[in-house]
């Protein structure tokens, strides 16, 4: 891992964005922000999906703790089915960026892709997409940390609403066991209606 500030030093201040639950079929997107302290030695931090839940939760602690900023927005399956994904999590990004759109920051956001810039000529605020961001700058992989241990405590609780699916293991992505769950049982309110195979028993079960 790279502190950000090594590779834009011009910037006093840079915000990690990253999301946690694009895939599942269940359950919403958690967008989160991270800015971390210039001198932050915050040893371990890496994509979240390539760390323990233990050690999640222990780096969750020191991130929330230190941290000059961090802040998440979580978007509900309503939301997903209506925009879809990818614009579900560009409305997460922008509701997070909006504060910081004046400010002459750098904002490193994980993945291929920005956000829509409304009035780009208003904006002091500087985006940079980075591909594989969470396994490469602190401050992404830290969002990145946020995200995944807010959605898996979200998709915990709702384990205990519907149990039959298993949540509490594999936070609404398509594992067998859901499969078999979803065959069983059909849908559940929180089942992303848009996504496959849910679309399809969902047209069976209307």
């Amino acid at each position: 891992m790279i502190s950000e500030y090594k590779h834009f030093p011009e910037y006093k201040k840079i915000i990690g964005i990253d999301e946690a639950g694009r895939g599942p079929i269940a359950g919403p997107v958690v967008v989160a922000a991270v800015i971390l302290p210039k001198k932050s030695n915050i040893q371990g931090l890496n994509d979240s999906k390539k760390l323990t839940a233990k050690k999640r939760a222990e780096l969750y602690k020191k991130i929330v703790s230190c941290a000059i900023h961090y802040e998440y927005r979580v978007i509900e399956h309503t939301i997903i089915d209506e925009i879809n994904i990818l614009q579900a999590t560009f409305m997460g990004m922008k509701e997070l960026l909006l504060p910081h759109l004046t400010s002459p920051f750098l904002a490193l956001i994980d993945g291929p892709y920005l956000p829509k810039k409304e009035h780009e000529k208003d904006f002091e605020l500087v985006m940079k997409s980075i591909v594989k961001g969470d396994s490469t700058y602190n401050c992404i992989a830290a969002a990145s940390i946020v995200a995944k241990v807010v959605r898996d405590s979200i998709m915990d609780n709702y384990h205990e609403k519907y149990p039959q699916y298993d949540f509490i293991h594999n936070k609404g992505y398509p594992t067998r066991k859901h499969k078999e769950a979803l065959a069983k049982f059909g849908i559940c309110p929180i089942h992303r209606r848009s996504f496959a195979p849910i679309k399809e028993i969902f047209k069976q079960q209307c």
